[in-house]
C-alpha cells in the first residue's frame, strides 16, 4: 500500500506526485513523445512534462479526446507547448504513419515515453492478426521506438543531451504465463488468459527496455532505456476488467423464460442494476482511495525517470515509485531479452509483408 511506503534513495516514494518529483527541473528546449495521453497517467505525464518547459507530443488513438486533454493542459497553463498526432499502436500502419509524419516534421526527439496500453482484454486479434495487448502494448511500441530512434540518436549527438526511452511496464509482469512469453502460441486462443497475457506484454516491456540498453550502450549512444512500474492506479486501463462489466454482460447468458422475465421487470431489473453498480463503484472508491494511487502519483515515476537529473547515464533498469526496483527472473533473462527482440522483429516483417 503507498501510504506505508517509505522514502528510498532517490528522496522519493510511492506518495511522491509527478509535480513533486520535477520540482525545480527545466525541460526548456526538450521534445516528449508520450503515447496514450488523451486520459490517466499519460495525461498527466503530458501535463507535468509540459509544465517544467517540455514540448510535448501527445500520440493518441481518439484525436479529438485528445485534443480536449491538449486544451485543457494550455489553459492551466497557457506557456505550455503541447500537440496532438494520431496514434493506434495496435496497427502497425498507424504506428508506420505517425513515425513518419513526426520524422519528417524535423522536430528532434528527446524523451520517448512508451505509456499507452491496454488491459485484461478478452481474446481479440488486432489489425495485423496479433494477440490485442500483445501487439498494442508490446509490438506498436517496439515498431515505435525503432522507428523514432535514427531521430533521437541523431537529437542526442547534435544537443549534446542524453536521449531516454521509457517503458512504462506493470508489476503485473511477475503473473505472465509459466513460460514467460508463449512464443509458439501468441496467438492461440487456447489457453488464453487475460490477466496473463497483459503480464506477457508488461514482462516484454521490461526485456524491451533492457535488450536496447545494451544495444545503446555497445553503440555508444548517447540514450538510456528504462522500464518502470507505475502503480496500481483506477484508470480506464480496466475497461475491459472488472466486476461491473461481469454483471452487466450477465443478463446475456439468460435463458428465453429468463429474458421474457426480465423484460416484464426490466423497469424494476434496470434500477437494481443502476443502484448496485453505484454501490460497487462508491466502495472501489472507497477502498481504491487508500489502497491505489491516484493519477498524480501513477506519473510520478514515469516523470522521474523521464525528466531527473538524477537518471542522468542510468539505462537498463526497472523503477517503481520513484527508486530502482527488483523485477522477476524472467524480466532479468537477457537471452529470453534477445530471443523476445528478434521475434517481435519477425512478427513485424511478416506483417508488413502480408
Amino acid at each position: 500500500m503507498w501510504f506505508l511506503s517509505r522514502t528510498g534513495p532517490s528522496g522519493f516514494s510511492a506518495s511522491s506526485t509527478a509535480e513533486e518529483v520535477t520540482e525545480g527541473i527545466d525541460g526548456t528546449g526538450l521534445i516528449a513523445i508520450v503515447t496514450g495521453a488523451s486520459s490517466g497517467i499519460g495525461s498527466e505525464t503530458a501535463r507535468v512534462l509540459a509544465l517544467r518547459g517540455v514540448r510535448v507530443v501527445m500520440a493518441v488513438r481518439n484525436v479529438a479526446t485528445g485534443r480536449k486533454v491538449q486544451e485543457a493542459i494550455v489553459k492551466e497553463n497557457p506557456t505550455a507547448k503541447v500537440d496532438t498526432m494520431e496514434l493506434d499502436l495496435s496497427s502497425m500502419a498507424s504506428v508506420r504513419n505517425f513515425a513518419s509524419n513526426f520524422n519528417s516534421s524535423g522536430l528532434p526527439l528527446n524523451i520517448l515515453v512508451n505509456n499507452a496500453g491496454v488491459m485484461a482484454s478478452p481474446f481479440l486479434l488486432s489489425k495485423d492478426k496479433i494477440e490485442l495487448q500483445f501487439a498494442t502494448n508490446h509490438v506498436g511500441h517496439f515498431f515505435l521506438t525503432n522507428l523514432l530512434l535514427e531521430t533521437l540518436k541523431k537529437t542526442a549527438t547534435e544537443s549534446k543531451k542524453e536521449g531516454r526511452i521509457v517503458n512504462v511496464s506493470s508489476r503485473r509482469h511477475q503473473f505472465s504465463y509459466r513460460e514467460g512469453i508463449r512464443f509458439d502460441k501468441i496467438n492461440d486462443p487456447s489457453g488464453y488468459n487475460g490477466l496473463s497475457a497483459y503480464g506477457q506484454s508488461k514482462l516484454a516491456n521490461i526485456l524491451h527496455a533492457s535488450q536496447l540498453a545494451r544495444q545503446l550502450k555497445e553503440e555508444g549512444v548517447n540514450i538510456t532505456a528504462n522500464s518502470l512500474h507505475p502503480g496500481a492506479i483506477p484508470t480506464n486501463l480496466f475497461r475491459y476488467h472488472g466486476l461491473i462489466n461481469g454483471i452487466k454482460s450477465s443478463t446475456s447468458t439468460l435463458s428465453s423464460s429468463d429474458r421474457f422475465h426480465k423484460a416484464l421487470h426490466s423497469a424494476h431489473f434496470s434500477h437494481v442494476l443502476e443502484h448496485l453498480t453505484t454501490v460497487i463503484l462508491g466502495f472501489l472508491g472507497l477502498v481504491g482511495k487508500h489502497v491505489m494511487k491516484n493519477v498524480q502519483q501513477g506519473a510520478a515515476t514515469t516523470c522521474y525517470v523521464a525528466l531527473h537529473p538524477q537518471m542522468k547515464g542510468i539505462s537498463g533498469q526497472y523503477f517503481a515509485d520513484g527508486n530502482v526496483a527488483k523485477a522477476s527472473s524472467q524480466a532479468n533473462d537477457s537471452e529470453l531479452a534477445k530471443k523476445l527482440w528478434d521475434f517481435t522483429q519477425k512478427l513485424i516483417s511478416t506483417a508488413s509483408e502480408s
